[in-house]
């Protein structure tokens, strides 16, 4: 489905020397106590300790930097591509920062009984950060903050509004046809950039393919979008964007420029690095001329699909459906598991069709729909599937056919 492409994966920077020249540095002095509200401190911990990887290179990297200063405390989780940043009320005694072990603190505060108080208290004697609640002490070891850097936001050209609705709808719905293979990276993420829709308009569409299924989503232009170039989100940025618009209900501030995008609601700010690559022409490979028109009941048909690919081999997770007018059989075969098939009631009035399919890719892709009914468009068994959600006329699919 996808034209191949060469270029350059985005650079990662290994050395902290190197990032240093280019990300903005934190020198603060250490904490010294200050308390806050369990359920505040694991919400943030929670929704900022998914970036930090497990084994990391270097140790700084694997904490999270607390700032305090008045009546707030930041929390800052970073992994050189991309920063998320939560702000929480706090009983401030003295302002300062440190940094801990990230997934470590992440642990003992989910631990701690629900309604505590927390209390954080720096001892620089032992280079230990106390974290006390109720009878429970832990000492962890921190690393001064001065040595923790995160990315610059730098100029940030195109800046707009969406709900957090939007947003979701517009990323979730094509993120299950990312690809996952490193060596095509520029499929790694979902392609946000400005189109024109099929009947004129100037739209926001979001674009995700791995070459056997791709998903088009788009909405209305909001405004200082216009003239924003094409930008690739990271498949890891579209994970942690999930989090932040199903937990918020207002609006998400979104700023792009060249080599960064950033999103923003509330007290929470998640910043990242772009995929520096092209995003293949996904235009030609949407069909136009598909004539066979096929209604189904979504539920009835991801149903169905669930229960005859029970039978499919775990390699191919073939399924095949045979269409004729008013009916369709779905089967699938394994030599190991034996047969299975079964029929709906489809809306159905050209030629008798046979088309195979892989049953993951379709119940992933029927997973988004909101209507009661999806409407394929078919051609022939070798050519693409064009597939719309009557009740999402800015959703498209297109999935590619298999031999079984």
């Amino acid at each position: 489905m996808c034209t191949a492409h060469s270029g350059h994966f985005w650079e990662r920077d290994n050395s902290m020397a190197k990032a240093a020249k280019q990300e903005k540095q934190l020198d603060n002095q250490l904490i010294q106590k200050l308390e806050v509200e369990r359920a505040d401190f694991l919400r943030a911990l929670s929704r900022i300790q998914g970036i930090v990887e497990k084994r990391n290179t270097i140790p700084i990297l694997s904490n999270v930097m607390l700032q305090a200063e008045k009546n707030t405390l930041k929390l800052t989780a970073t992994d050189m591509d991309m920063v998320a940043q939560e702000t929480i009320p706090a009983k401030v005694e003295i302002s300062g920062a440190t940094t801990v072990p990230a997934h470590t603190l992440y642990d003992i505060v989910r631990k701690l009984s629900e309604g505590s108080k927390i209390t954080l208290e720096a001892e620089p004697n032992s280079g230990r950060l106390r974290v006390e609640s109720t009878n429970a002490k832990f000492d962890l070891s921190y690393l001064p903050a001065e040595d923790f850097t995160v990315l610059a936001e730098g100029n940030l050209t195109h800046n707009f509004v969406l709900k957090a609705s939007e947003c979701e709808r517009l990323i979730d719905k094509a993120r299950f046809a990312m690809s996952t293979e490193e060596t095509r990276y520029y499929l790694n993420g979902v392609y946000l950039h400005v189109a024109k829709s099929e009947g004129g308009d100037s739209v926001l569409r979001a674009v995700a393919t791995d070459g056997h299924r791709l998903a088009r989503i788009e909405m209305a232009l909001p405004a200082g979008a216009a003239g924003m170039a094409g930008v690739i989100i990271p498949r890891k940025a579209v994970t942690e964007l999930k989090k932040l618009t199903e937990e918020n209900s207002g609006d998400i501030q979104i700023g792009v420029s060249e080599n960064k995008i950033k999103f923003a609601t509330g007290n929470v700010v998640l910043l990242s690095k772009l995929i520096d690559g092209t995003f293949p022409d996904y235009e030609k490979v949407i069909p136009s001329k598909n004539d066979k028109i096929m209604e189904v009941d979504t539920k009835t048909l991801s149903q169905a699909v669930d229960r005859v690919s029970t039978i499919s081999t775990e390699k191919t997770r073939g399924i095949k459906l045979s269409l004729n007018a008013g009916s369709m059989k779905l089967s699938a075969n394994s030599p190991e598991s034996g047969q299975a098939e079964e029929e709906v009631q489809i809306n159905y009035a050209s030629n008798k069709l046979d088309i195979g399919f892989n049953s993951r890719y379709m119940l992933d892709m029927l997973a988004q729909f909101e209507g009661e009914t999806v409407q394929f468009l078919l051609s022939d068994p070798t050519a693409p599937a064009l597939v719309r959600d009557p009740a999402d006329v800015g959703a498209l699919y297109v999935i590619m056919p298999m031999r079984v």
